[in-house]
């Protein structure tokens, strides 16, 4: 590891960190995979044991001098995998190690969102993703996000769907991606754990999901929904739930193409539950 003590958070070389968005950082490698960062130990260790690979870290100096994080910092070493932080790809017989780089906390607190990342952060390689049709063979519980692009939403829903028994989850080119520091932060690293996949902008999901055979339920309040109890859910070998935006839900167009609507009943005048809610509400219930 090579550690690099920082005085200024506008150093250049925390660009990864302090000047790229979310999207930049996403396109930093087009087309072989981009970058994303992660935040606090939990999460950067699931990564690592999801195979990604670190390309260097942000770390409070209290937080890597006291040892804290040292257990963490020697497993991404070891699958550290000649990656700079400057982005370029290097020979696997180089020799650049891990770049480490530590700042006060009055320099790194000028980070949005410090205080939320236990005193370290990584720039990591993104994974490539599989094919949606891919994850759909060899699964059989699905979630399907349309356009929900709450990153919180995301994370919270991935962290309910790992828990709760769902094979794979499917997102729509608009969703919030779930490799984003937010959504992965709130997931507990699940985002890590469970296979995810995009649609292609133009494709038609709701045919793919059919042609894998499977049959789908919207979540939707429609007058023909059918309580998310109803013996008409239960019993099939292959269903993909299918949740929407948080602002107007799931596309008419959508719901008119799934094999069943179904909605969570409810009392004392509340319509409905936030998405992330009724997300876990609905894997207990068809997974069981």
């Amino acid at each position: 590891m090579e550690i690099i003590r920082i005085s200024d958070l506008h150093d250049g070389r925390l660009d990864m960190y302090t000047e790229l968005n979310e999207v930049q950082l996403k396109r930093y490698y087009e087309p072989a995979g981009g970058v994303f960062v992660a935040e606090t130990e939990l999460v950067i260790s699931r990564a690592l044991a999801a195979g990604c690979k670190p390309i260097s870290f942000l770390v409070e100096e209290k937080c890597y001098e006291d040892g804290t994080l040292e257990d963490l910092l020697k497993e991404a070493d070891s699958s550290f995998t000649g990656l700079n932080p400057s982005g370029s790809d290097l020979d696997a017989s180089d020799s650049s190690a891990l770049t480490i780089f530590v700042a006060p906390l009055e320099v790194i607190n000028g980070l949005t969102g410090y205080n939320l990342t236990r005193g370290v952060l990584c720039a990591m390689r993104r994974p490539l993703l599989p094919a949606p049709e891919d994850l759909l063979k060899n699964s059989h519980r699905v979630c399907i996000l349309e356009d929900v692009m709450n990153p919180t939403n995301v994370g919270a829903i991935f962290r309910s769907a790992a828990a709760l028994g769902i094979d794979t989850v499917l997102l729509t080119a608009a969703c919030s991606d779930p490799l984003y520091r937010r959504a992965a932060r709130v997931s507990m690293g699940t985002v890590f754990a469970l296979p995810f996949a995009f649609f292609d902008k133009h494709a038609d999901y709701m045919d793919i999901i059919h042609r894998e055979g499977y049959t789908t339920v919207s979540m939707a309040l429609k007058e023909n929904a059918v309580p998310l109890s109803s013996a008409q859910l239960k019993g099939h070998d292959r269903l993909a739930v299918i949740f929407g935006t948080e602002s107007t839900g799931i596309k008419d167009e959508t719901i008119a193409a799934s094999d069943y609507t179904a909605i969570i009943p409810m009392q004392n005048g509340v319509d409905s539950l936030n998405v992330a809610a009724a997300s876990a509400v609905t894997f207990w219930e068809l997974c069981k």
